[in-house]
């Protein structure tokens, strides 16, 4: 089935345009309500229920009021928790036992962006046959249920501090982060207010930036996907390291004392470490296919079996359930520590780094030096039209060359975006100049069957 709102991650886009409207998120919270009272088999629920959180835009009002309608008129609970990081919401579907858990963002997305993601009763995204569930529900009107089976809403007042002893609870009792100075960017986003608590009150000195909120400065030049920021407030404090979260806490990036970018896949590669050397790795470690592929050999030197999936969290996700494994993640930063949290969550990833950190005995740098990624380059070719990328003969051909110039020592993706009109065309390898002059030709040639 061919799916018309949900892309990679939820549903996503440009708030007062379709989908991301008032009337499309009525019938959105009508339809996914519908199906939980359908799917309800137990009898001691007389009202599924679905918490429901936001990130701090402004048109997170308008959207979380039209879904708690919604909700409510297809006789379902709803537990309000306010602006709280997405894997916060994961956390509290499983805590309140509610059946489903929404969060309404556009994650790393600039401010005019909005859309929702949504999770299981487990706390983890659920799967494409849920979503396409979901799009065919989209297709029914609505029919309110009768008056006395209406649902109700109310509000979670302890949902922050449940969150921070969550998150805090992941960090070893025994280990403590005092003497550290860490500069925290919480992108005007949904962690402003729990990051620092959490990250002083295990002892850290903490000097936090993008941590004022106003409705329409999310992600504005702060966040893990403008590392600049972090890296300045790092430098400039002459911190042991500096956090970026993005505008929905689940992705983090974060800079060395030196100022040195240390993205996902590093960190991935030091929490590794720390459990290999303490004999507590769990199989092996999930990547995706964007994963550097520096970091693919490191793993090798290090006796640890790595996979790859296909970009994007929940694949990541469902390749660890099926291997059994605790630990994955993406470069762009989403990490997930399934012995910790059901999901990827960006405070406990950063958690988990720190306490491996002290574990090893080591700086940022110093556990990461060892480790430099290969240069990696990353175009976007605008598409007027769906290409068929593996039967194109000028664009295979244009791959196989510049394959065959890296010999092994490098490598070539191709894929289409999953949130946007475009191609994705990616070249890594040993030399800059080289990975990004492969990346013009094969770009070149995508642009011209475009």
């Amino acid at each position: 089935m061919t799916r018309h709102y949900f892309g990679t991650d939820g549903i996503r886009g440009v708030v007062g345009q379709d989908p991301i409207t008032p009337d499309f998120f009525i019938r959105l919270g009508f339809a996914i309500g519908s199906i939980l009272v359908k799917n309800n088999r137990d009898e001691k629920i007389k009202h599924p229920s679905v918490v429901i959180g936001k990130d701090t835009r402004v048109s997170g009002y308008m959207l979380e009021s039209a879904l708690e309608s919604g909700f409510i008129a297809a006789g379902v609970d709803v537990y309000l928790t306010g602006p709280i990081p997405t894997p916060a919401i994961a956390y509290l579907t499983k805590a309140l036992r509610s059946q489903a858990g929404i969060v309404i963002s556009a994650s790393h997305n600039p401010f005019p962006d909005n859309g929702i993601k949504i999770f299981s009763e487990a706390g983890e995204k659920l799967p494409d046959s849920f979503e396409a569930e979901v799009e065919l529900a989209l297709n029914e009107s609505i029919k309110t249920v009768l008056p006395h089976e209406l649902g109700k809403a109310k509000r979670v007042d302890d949902a922050e501090g449940r969150y921070v002893e969550f998150c805090k609870s992941t960090f070893p009792e025994k280990l403590n982060l005092r003497g550290l100075k860490i500069v925290l960017d919480c992108a005007h986003g949904a962690t402003y207010h729990v990051a620092p608590k959490i990250f002083s009150e295990l002892g850290a000195e903490v000097i936090a930036v993008g941590n004022e909120p106003n409705g329409f400065n999310i992600n504005l030049d702060v966040g893990s996907t403008h590392p600049k920021t972090i890296k300045e407030a790092t430098l400039k404090h002459k911190a042991d390291l500096g956090i970026a979260f993005d505008g929905d806490g689940d992705r983090v990036v974060m800079i060395d004392h030196l100022g040195h970018i240390v993205d996902g896949d590093q960190l991935l590669l030091v929490i590794a470490k720390a459990l290999k050397a303490k004999n507590q790795l769990k199989g092996g470690v999930v990547g995706t296919l964007m994963t550097n592929m520096a970091i693919e050999k490191a793993f090798q030197d290090l006796g640890v079996e790595f996979i790859r999936t296909h970009v994007g969290d929940r694949y990541v996700l469902e390749a660890l359930l099926e291997k059994g494994w605790s630990i994955g993640g993406e470069n762009s930063g989403h990490i997930l520590t399934l012995d910790q949290h059901s999901t990827g969550d960006a405070i406990i990833a950063s958690l988990q780094v720190l306490k491996s950190l002290r574990l090893l005995n080591q700086s940022l740098h110093d556990a990461t030096k060892d480790s430099p990624l290969y240069p990696q380059v990353l175009i976007n070719v605008e598409t007027h039209k769906k290409i068929d990328l593996e039967k194109n003969k000028s664009i295979q051909d244009a791959v196989r060359s510049v394959e065959e110039k890296l010999n092994n020592k490098g490598r070539v993706l191709l894929r289409p975006s999953g949130t946007e009109p475009k191609i994705r065309v990616m070249v890594e390898g040993q030399d800059l100049e080289e990975v990004k002059s492969y990346a013009n030709l094969i770009a070149e040639k995508v642009k011209e069957a475009a």
